[in-house]
């Protein structure tokens, strides 16, 4: 039987993502920068279990926006810059591969969560003064 606090989770939750898509697909992100500390905050989840849903859930958005952005010309400027995006895919893979060697077991959330923080703050910081 589906109680009233997971159908109130669930309102919740197709609210967030609904949110949380309309903002990625606006400024052109996964929406994972959004996506990971509402895991945390509004479902309590920790923030290994988090970064692992963020990129379950990510996935979709971000075929939906190469499927738009492949109808609009916007791949265009790679081929202008192509050492720039596979020096950035490179680092990407590495990063990730890095990453999630490390995270797994590692570190603790007490350390991952403060650490989040930050890169988030410092993105929007240098989002907000970029013209």
């Amino acid at each position: 039987m589906i109680t009233d606090a997971l159908w109130a989770q669930v309102r919740l939750g197709v609210a967030a993502g609904l949110g949380i898509g309309a903002v990625a697909a606006i400024i052109r992100v996964s929406g994972s920068e959004l996506l990971i500390p509402t895991i945390v905050l509004l479902f309590g989840q920790d923030i290994k279990t988090a970064g692992s849903l963020s990129l379950l859930v990510s996935l979709p958005t971000m075929l939906m926006a190469f499927a738009r952005y492949s109808q609009d010309g916007s791949f265009v400027v790679l081929g202008t810059n192509r050492r720039f995006a596979l020096v950035m895919v490179a680092g990407s893979i590495a990063g990730a591969v890095l990453g999630g060697l490390l995270l797994l077991g590692v570190f603790a959330d007490l350390v991952l969560i403060p650490v989040l923080a930050v890169v988030l703050l410092d993105s929007a910081a240098r989002l907000a003064r970029h013209d």
